[in-house]
């Protein structure tokens, strides 16, 4: 498998990297791997780098209601077309960095969920081809305030927040996604655990479907959609969304009280 992460190392980057197939080294590439792997420099040691979000989207575009069980959990009929809403990059976190927990929120709920990087220009892709667009694979929490989706009836508040979409640990390239476990731990509880298998809307099906509404970019995301066991995240918890075949992304919650950045520029 190949594994692609983004990292800085001694103070310096952020740069892009390929972890060597015995895992405890990644080779240093020049650019962006989407449209060639290119080496730039020696090998360094994997346990020295601080892992970051393994992408750079212009837009994540996440799905709503594309489980059974949790369109079921939700109160939900069965969509007829993927439900589909946007999500900024500023919300991207990476594996360790810390959820944060606005004050103006009363419940904020986990969704582990399969996240596809795209790796080419996708516009108004077949279905039949659209997986030849895909460059590979990772783990995405859509963390979402509940009670301010409920409210206002649309996902951008409460799926817009800094920190609300951790993504990573890294890119799988080579996965399988067809039939891959999906799992949610909040601590040690078990929270949730599905199969891509059992998706509404499989992710040739989605790719065609989002890319005839807007121009998919290399390395924009699509977070397919949570199985059944939503729940909400506290102060001082650890959330942790493990995909088969991937890996794990585990992320610390905290509070954040409200405050105002200014400028003097």
């Amino acid at each position: 498998m190949s594994r692609i992460v983004r990292y800085v190392h001694e103070g310096q980057g952020p740069r892009w990297g390929e972890v060597q197939p015995e895992g405890s080294w990644v080779q240093p590439l020049a650019c962006a791997p989407y449209d060639a792997i290119v080496s730039d420099g020696p090998p360094i040691r994997f346990d020295g780098l601080k892992l970051l979000a393994p992408v750079e989207p212009s837009k994540i575009i996440g799905v709503g209601s594309n489980y059974r069980a949790h369109v079921a959990e939700m109160g939900r009929e069965l969509p007829s077309v993927p439900k589909i809403f946007l999500m900024p990059p500023s919300a991207v976190i990476g594996p360790g960095a810390a959820i944060e927990i606005p004050p103006r929120t009363r419940r904020v709920d986990h969704e582990a969920e399969l996240g596809v990087v795209v790796g080419r220009r996708m516009v108004r892709v077949p279905e039949a081809v659209a997986m030849a667009y895909v460059f590979g694979y990772t783990c995405v929490n859509d963390v979402t305030a509940r009670d301010l989706q409920r409210s206002d009836g649309v996902f951008s508040r409460a799926k817009g927040f800094d920190s609300f979409c951790p993504v990573g640990p890294w890119i799988e390239t080579e996965l399988g996604p067809d039939d891959v476990r999906v799992r949610c731990w909040v601590d040690e509880a078990l929270r949730q655990e599905g199969r891509t298998s059992d998706l509404i809307f499989g992710l040739p099906r989605l790719l065609a479907f989002i890319s005839s509404v807007m121009t998919l970019l290399p390395g924009d995301v699509i977070s397919t959609g949570t199985p059944s066991g939503v729940g909400p995240l506290r102060h001082g918890q650890t959330v942790r969304v493990d995909v088969e075949g991937i890996g794990q992304l585990w992320n610390p919650v905290v509070n954040r009280a409200d405050r105002i950045e200014s400028s003097d520029a």
